[in-house]
This record gives structure tokens, C-alpha cells and sequence, in this order.
């Protein structure tokens, strides 16, 4: 088994834990083969747990319609990483859906030169390109879409 197939399998683990009733996503920062952080998608620790304290409509919605409490997967894997003085810049980020824009700009911002994703979030949103993906490209940052089939995926992986 190669370090890409742990990684990914491990970013997909992780997106269980999860508490969005919308999405659930994993991420895995990685540096030369060692792991220097992990990260799922969800609300600042100390605050609610969606599913468990909104589990028919999740959190509430900010002015363009996304969670107001969310903290996507590669942002927690980042700001851990840094909370704990790893040294993020030239790290790769194995991630189960292709950054946002915004995460796009924090990627390239704190050094990481790759990207690694199982599924698209322009797929997910229903948009016509991979604005994050394109940003992180057009910038020098190499991505790739993981290639692979990984057993036990939910629907909201």
C-alpha cells in the first residue's frame, strides 16, 4: 500500500467524525511521509455539535447560505498544525472534497505545494468548475484527484 492510500483512507476515517448533518469531510497534512496534523470538518470545539443539537436542519445559515459555525476539514488540519508549531510550508494535504475558494487562498498562503482530493466540491455545489482547485493551479500549487476506490464511503463523504 502506498502513502497515498493511507493518507486518503485515513482523511475518509476521519470525515466520519464529523458532526455536519450536510457534509462530512476529512483531512490529512502530511510531510516528507509523516502526518503533522489531521482534520474533519465542523464547528469550533466548545461550541454545538449539529447533529446532535440541530439534527433536522443543522446550523444556522450565514448571508450566503452556508453553516455559520462551520470550519471546513483543511482549515482545522492547518490551524492545528500551526497551534502546535509544525511548519506547514512544503507539506501536502490529502483532503476528501477539493478545497473551496477560501481554503484555496489559505493553502497557497501558508506554503502547502500539493493537494491530493477524493471528490469534487463543484460536483457537490452543483458549480460549473473547481474555483479552488483553479485558483491553487494557476498559483504553482500541484493537485491531483485521487485515482483510487475506497470501500465504505457514506453518502455524505
Amino acid at each position: 500500500m502506498e502513502f497515498d492510500d493511507i493518507y486518503m483512507e485515513l482523511a475518509t476515517s476521519l470525515a466520519k467524525k464529523s458532526h455536519c448533518i450536510k457534509r462530512h469531510v476529512g483531512a490529512v497534512l502530511t510531510k516528507d511521509t509523516r502526518i503533522i496534523s489531521i482534520g474533519y470538518n465542523g464547528p469550533p470545539a466548545g461550541t454545538h455539535n449539529c447533529d446532535e443539537e440541530f439534527p433536522e436542519t443543522g446550523c444556522a445559515r450565514d448571508s450566503k447560505g452556508s453553516c455559520s459555525l462551520a470550519i471546513h476539514a483543511e482549515q482545522n488540519a492547518i490551524l492545528y498544525a500551526v497551534k502546535n508549531n509544525a511548519t506547514v510550508a512544503g507539506s501536502t494535504l490529502y483532503v476528501t472534497l477539493s478545497p473551496c475558494l477560501a481554503c484555496s487562498r489559505i493553502i497557497y498562503s501558508m506554503g502547502i505545494e500539493k493537494v491530493i482530493y477524493l471528490k469534487s466540491y463543484a460536483e457537490y455545489k452543483g458549480l460549473p468548475t473547481d474555483e479552488g482547485v483553479e485558483f491553487l493551479e494557476k498559483f504553482g500549487i500541484k493537485t491531483e484527484k485521487y485515482g483510487r476506490e475506497i470501500e465504505g464511503l457514506t453518502d455524505l463523504i
